[in-house]
């Protein structure tokens, strides 16, 4: 006589259970202990092991909902013949219920026969209960992974390893780390004390030609930051060397005074030298500067970073400022063609992530602003989609303070007369 696999009961309230998933297929030979199939209940999710020595046969369907104590399957020992379902010598609970049917109960006792498991369309992957419960609780689809387990079975590390993969730091862009100065353009005419301005994230010299008119009675110089314009591509530890490399190139101009010009990141660089080279910076305007606070608009630095062409690319520049029509398809071209080398692009990315990591900003510079002496003022737009215009509003009050109601992210672009003026006049 075969050995009967019943559906066990695994808590006081249960009465039936669901067969979650074999582990073995109809015909396959199987040891006591072995793992073969897996339950589901309203409260638990087991494993079930077998009986004893035995190839499997008549297995219940997954999916199906079985009565407590009813069989779910026989194991044939060596050589012992198999024919129909055997039938109880006792009448136990009626046979398993299968999820597509809805045929009314039969007063019979006899278990019906069931087609085996090989003959209907698997609706899950193996795994075991652990397993499936990894996958769910981390949104991993199992139908994605090859199981380790006997006859391919996922088990709990292989969920576990494609969560570590899924979570992993990402591999940073490749590109080719570049040695030499940084790229200074200096403009020609003007006297005085000359006027310093450094650009923001990927952006470049350019970008300060809208109130050069307003600015241009004293001598103008722009430095590009590592990976932006024609300065070296390099990868960056953090926001201390990014300081490094422009106040190198700042210090490198010989100037006995400057007035610093930044804007976004490239008024950190100016507030972070304002901090360290006071006895040489007249003045200094931060134009929307970052450091002043942890909260940074990432996907509009990462779908700039990664925009390969300008459709994909037009978008993001538009919520850099408050009236999208400034950005018009002809800037975004240009814009994009400053931005065709791949290395480039590599480079910002690498560099936004390390200064920008989870869009937030890793550095801060608010104990450097409270430590300034010389002249400064801070400009913003209350409508800057990218950084908070509020983190102003903690700078000592000896800082001035210019707010504009219209404008974003990019006031020198936005309102060129009103930001050069203001600049021209502090002079």
């Amino acid at each position: 006589m075969p050995t009967e696999i019943i559906m066990p009961k695994v808590d006081m309230d249960m009465e039936t259970g669901k067969i979650a998933a074999w582990h073995v297929e109809e015909g396959a030979r199987v040891a006591e202990g072995e793992p073969i199939f897996d339950i589901e209940t309203d409260k638990a999710a087991m494993e079930v092991e077998a009986p004893a020595n035995g190839t499997l046969h008549h297995l219940v369907p997954e999916g199906a909902e079985v009565p407590i104590g009813a069989p779910v399957g026989w194991l044939y020992a060596e050589g012992e013949e198999v024919g129909e379902p055997p039938v109880r010598k006792t009448q136990g609970p009626e046979r398993a219920k299968e999820p597509s049917k809805s045929e009314p109960k039969t007063e019979t006792p006899t278990p019906a026969p069931v087609t085996s498991t090989a003959e209907v369309a698997e609706e899950k992957p193996r795994a075991t209960p652990k397993a499936r419960k990894l996958a769910r609780d981390n949104g991993i689809d199992l139908a994605t992974l090859n199981g380790s387990g006997p006859r391919g079975r996922i088990q709990a590390a292989d969920v576990a390893v494609l969560d570590d993969r899924q979570h992993a730091a990402p591999v940073p862009p490749a590109f080719n780390n570049e040695a030499g100065p940084l790229s200074v353009i200096r403009s020609r005419g003007g006297t005085g004390t000359p006027i310093v301005l450094i650009h923001g994230f990927a952006n470049e010299a350019a970008a300060w030609s809208p109130i050069e008119s307003h600015l241009s009675r004293r001598p103008l110089i722009r430095i590009e930051l590592p990976c932006h314009g024609k300065s070296p591509k390099r990868r960056l530890s953090g926001f201390p060397e990014l300081v490094s490399d422009v106040r190198r190139a700042f210090d490198d101009l010989g100037l006995e005074a400057a007035h610093l010009v930044g804007h976004s990141l490239g008024g950190a660089v100016a507030l972070a030298i304002a901090d360290t080279r006071g006895n040489r910076v007249d003045g200094l305007t931060l134009i929307a500067p970052a450091g002043l606070g942890p909260d940074i608009n990432g996907a509009v630095i990462d779908g700039i970073g990664r925009a390969t062409r300008a459709e994909g690319l037009g978008p993001w520049l538009r919520q850099l400022v408050a009236d999208d029509t400034i950005i018009t398809d002809r800037y975004v071209r240009a814009a994009m063609m400053s931005r065709k080398d791949p290395d480039l692009r590599a480079a910002q990315m690498a560099m936004a992530d390390v200064l920008f990591p989870d869009g937030t900003q890793a550095f801060d510079l608010r104990p450097a602003i409270g430590r300034l002496a010389m002249p400064a003022r801070i400009v913003w737009g209350k409508r800057d989609a990218i950084i908070d215009w509020r983190h102003a509003l903690g700078a000592p009050g000896h800082i001035a303070l210019h707010l504009f109601d219209g404008l974003g992210h990019l006031p020198h672009l936005e309102s060129p007369d009103a930001i050069g003026q203001l600049i021209a006049a502090t002079l």
